[in-house]
């Protein structure tokens, strides 16, 4: 298992989300270009950015701060947050994201989802995020009817780069992961799953580790210092 650092953008500032409410937002830090470049000297190969404007709107948002990052050329990164149609996906994609993270769209158009999938083989990503065991959209301001494990065992058909799971309840508040769904979700599918919200320790990483995920997100428990970037992979290598 590895380890990827989160940057959440709102007005191209490093921020956020308590449990992915834009009313409860923490500010961290104004230049999410430095922020990137203290990842990758802490050990990180891959980043995890969210366009949080963009989940909000339906559309990118912050490209020209995710354009920066890329050309660093210091680190992997996958993007997430308002993807909606094919030229937003190539736009990120030719800027140098790695891959791109779909959600909303992939529940509303699964069709389109899959087309996408094959068009850009091994660089989408499914971003199942969930409220319990239902699946949410739109920025986690809308429920689906759909499940989980169900929704994913769909998807797992196609030739994804990944499926990152987070647990929106766990999100951002530092309590731990949902280690139970997350292993649930491992044990469903074939294609690689990444572990997100909540990781708070380097118990949580070790316990999430056995699970066997491909990687794990870290965001606000580092930049609040209950976990630092060096330690988290140093435990997630054992």
């Amino acid at each position: 298992m590895y380890i990827i650092p989160a940057i959440d953008l709102r007005d191209g500032k490093c921020v956020r989300l308590i449990q992915g409410q834009y009313d409860r937002q923490i500010d961290y830090r104004d230049d999410p270009v430095e922020q990137a470049q203290q990842f990758s000297a802490d050990g990180a190969d891959w980043l995890h950015i969210v366009d949080l404007d963009g989940a909000k709107l339906g559309r990118p948002v912050n490209t020209g701060t995710i354009s920066a990052i890329a050309a660093l050329g210091a680190l992997n990164i996958e993007v997430g947050g308002g993807l909606r149609d094919e030229a937003s996906i190539r736009h990120l994609l030719d800027i140098g994201v790695e891959r791109v993270i779909i959600g909303t769209k992939a529940v509303q158009d699964f069709e389109w989802f899959g087309e996408m999938a094959q068009k850009f083989s091994g660089r989408i990503v499914l971003g199942l995020d969930a409220r319990g065991s239902k699946i949410a959209t739109h920025g986690w301001t809308q429920d689906s009817p759909q499940t989980v494990l169900e929704f994913a065992a769909e998807a797992a058909r196609l030739p994804l780069a990944a499926i990152i799971y987070t647990d929106i309840t766990k999100d951002g508040m530092m309590t731990g992961p949902n280690f139970e769904r997350t292993k649930a979700l491992v044990e469903a599918v074939d294609v690689p799953v990444v572990a997100s919200g909540g990781v708070n320790t380097i118990e949580d990483i070790k316990k999430l580790a056995e699970f066997n995920p491909e990687a794990a997100i870290i965001g606000r428990s580092l930049y609040e210092g209950t976990l630092k970037l060096t330690d988290a992979i140093e435990a997630a290598k054992l």
